[in-house]
């Protein structure tokens, strides 16, 4: 059933204003999405055309850092700005390599919490918040209080993949994550993406006008800001890099031009 004629979005959402996460679904070839999210979708693709490319490569980042963090024994999970439980999300990865992972996923959006709830209604090892990333005291406290109840005395994967860019520098991005990394135990992984201008800046500014469109516009970054992201956290190597060159797979496509930066830290 196309997105525009179902039931999943709550009463008194703006079908008509573009919304980052269901503009990421579309890229990813996801169905919950309207046709304002589409407009402003193609019309990003056709000024930059390896965006979907790009947007699954964050999404590949993604399924590898939630599987070295269970390598490395964590077995609960925040997922900060969590979109649509689309495929390859943090749920769906972690409880494939162990079922026992639990995993609390945070959107600010209405629209992804309401329909991420009723995709996940039966998975009692999940939950999800409505809350915002940039409250890290408050969604420490939800997180805790929700069916799952992460235990913030043991260590955390935290993931911040993909929404830093949408937190302007008003708001102090390092300092929201600082917050984070203080409230965490040791042995807790931290792992960020992040859109950058660095390579490609005429196209990041074409990105990032159609983005002041919706209701979270976006502040690209250069990779010593990124960097500066992890104060207080040792980096696993390689560091903060394409997030293609991230650990990458044998078949990971290393071939799209630098988009964004991915890394993670230690908390030691």
């Amino acid at each position: 059933m196309p997105a525009a004629q179902s039931s999943w979005a709550p009463a008194g959402i703006d079908r008509d204003k573009p919304n980052a996460a269901r503009i990421y679904d579309f890229y990813l070839g996801g169905a919950h999405n309207f046709a304002a999210d589409r407009a402003l979708a193609k019309q990003a693709i056709a000024d930059w055309p390896e965006l979907p490319a790009i947007m699954r490569a964050n999404r590949a980042f993604l399924r590898r850092a939630v599987a070295f963090m269970v390598r490395c024994g964590v077995r609960q999970f925040l997922d900060l700005g969590a979109g649509l439980p689309t495929a390859g999300s943090v749920s769906n990865t972690a409880q494939q390599l162990d079922p026992s992972c639990r995993v609390v996923c945070v959107d600010i959006d209405p629209v992804a919490v309401v329909h991420s709830r009723a995709l996940l209604q039966d998975n009692p090892l999940v939950s999800v918040v409505q809350a915002d990333l940039r409250e890290p005291r408050a969604v420490l406290a939800a997180a805790a209080s929700s069916g799952v109840g992460l235990d913030v005395t043991q260590p955390i994967g935290l993931l911040l993949v993909a929404v830093l860019h949408f937190v302007p520098d008003a708001d102090d991005p390092a300092g929201i994550v600082a917050t984070y990394r203080d409230a965490l135990a040791p042995g807790s992984l931290i792992a960020v993406t992040h859109a950058t201008a660095d390579a490609q800046p005429r196209e990041a500014a074409a990105h990032r006008q159609l983005y002041r469109r919706t209701a979270t516009p976006m502040t690209m970054r250069t990779r010593a800001e990124v960097t500066a992201l992890f104060a207080g956290l040792e980096l696993i190597p390689p560091g903060v890099v394409d997030m293609t060159h991230w650990q990458p797979d044998p078949d990971t496509d290393q071939s799209i031009r630098l988009a964004g930066y991915g890394a993670m830290g230690l908390k030691p």
